[in-house]
C-alpha cells in the first residue's frame, strides 16, 4: 500500500513507469483521502468529474511509452483562480459562484499536455485578496498540521492540499506573498517565478503587474 504522505512527484513517476501502480489507482487513492479528510481541512471546493478519465488517458500514454513526462499520470490541484474548460472557477466569490470557464488557461493546458491529472479546485481568499484563506464563500481552510491554525493565503487551499497529501502538487498564484506565505504556514515548498516566466492567460487577475503563477510541492526538487 502506498503511503501518499511519503511520496514525491519523482517517486510516484517511478512507480507509474515501473507499473507498480497506475494513474487511475493513484487518482482514486487521492480522491478517497479527500473524501475522508477534506471536511476538516476544507482545501478542496470542487472536484474534477473527469479526473478518472484523464487518469485513464495518462495510463494509455504510459503503456504506449508515448509522450510520457515527469507529470504524466500525476494528480495536481488548482487554486480556484485558474480557468479550466467545463469546470467552475469561482475565485471564492459569490460574484462568480456559477461561472464555468469556456476555455483552459495556458498554465493548466501545459499540465494537461504533459499528461497531469487535474483533480479539483482549491480554496482561496476571495479574488486572492487576503493572506489567511478565511475570506471565502466556502468557509476557511484549516492548517493540516493543526486545525486551530490558518493555512495562510491567498493560496491556502493549495498549500493545505499539498501538506495534507490531497494531491502530489498544486498551482497557486502570488501577488504579494500568496504562494510563499501559506507555503511557510503549511510546511511545504512554494515558488514565485520571475515575473513573465509563466503565462497568466486564463488566470483571473488581481494585480496584473505583480501576479505570478507558481508551483507548490512537498520538496524543493519537485518544485524545481
Amino acid at each position: 500500500m502506498i503511503d501518499l504522505s511519503c511520496e514525491t512527484i519523482s517517486s510516484l513517476h517511478k512507480l507509474l513507469i515501473e507499473g507498480k501502480i497506475n494513474s487511475v489507482e493513484l487518482t482514486e487513492l487521492y480522491l478517497n483521502r479527500i473524501e475522508q479528510k477534506n471536511n476538516k481541512i476544507n482545501a478542496y471546493v470542487s472536484l474534477n468529474q473527469d479526473a478518472i478519465k484523464e487518469a485513464r488517458e495518462a495510463d494509455l500514454r504510459i503503456q504506449a511509452k508515448k509522450n510520457v513526462t515527469e507529470l504524466t499520470g500525476i494528480p495536481i490541484g488548482l487554486k480556484d483562480i485558474f480557468l479550466k474548460s467545463r469546470l467552475k472557477t469561482t475565485c471564492a466569490s459569490n460574484i462568480l459562484k456559477n461561472y464555468i470557464a469556456p476555455y483552459t488557461g495556458t498554465a493548466v493546458q501545459k499540465l494537461a499536455d504533459a499528461g497531469a491529472v487535474i483533480i479539483g479546485k482549491l480554496n482561496m481568499d476571495e479574488f486572492a485578496m487576503g493572506s489567511s484563506t478565511e475570506h471565502t464563500i466556502f468557509g476557511p481552510t484549516h492548517n493540516p498540521w493543526n486545525h486551530e491554525y490558518i493555512a495562510g493565503g491567498s493560496s491556502g487551499g493549495s498549500t493545505a492540499a499539498v501538506a495534507a497529501s490531497f494531491c502530489a502538487a498544486a498551482l497557486g498564484t502570488d501577488t504579494g506573498g500568496s504562494i510563499r506565505q501559506p507555503s511557510s504556514c503549511c510546511n511545504v515548498v512554494g515558488l514565485k517565478p520571475t515575473y513573465g516566466r509563466v503565462s497568466r492567460y486564463g488566470v483571473v487577475a488581481f494585480a496584473s503587474s505583480l501576479d505570478q503563477v507558481g508551483p507548490i510541492t512537498t520538496n524543493v526538487a519537485d518544485c524545481a
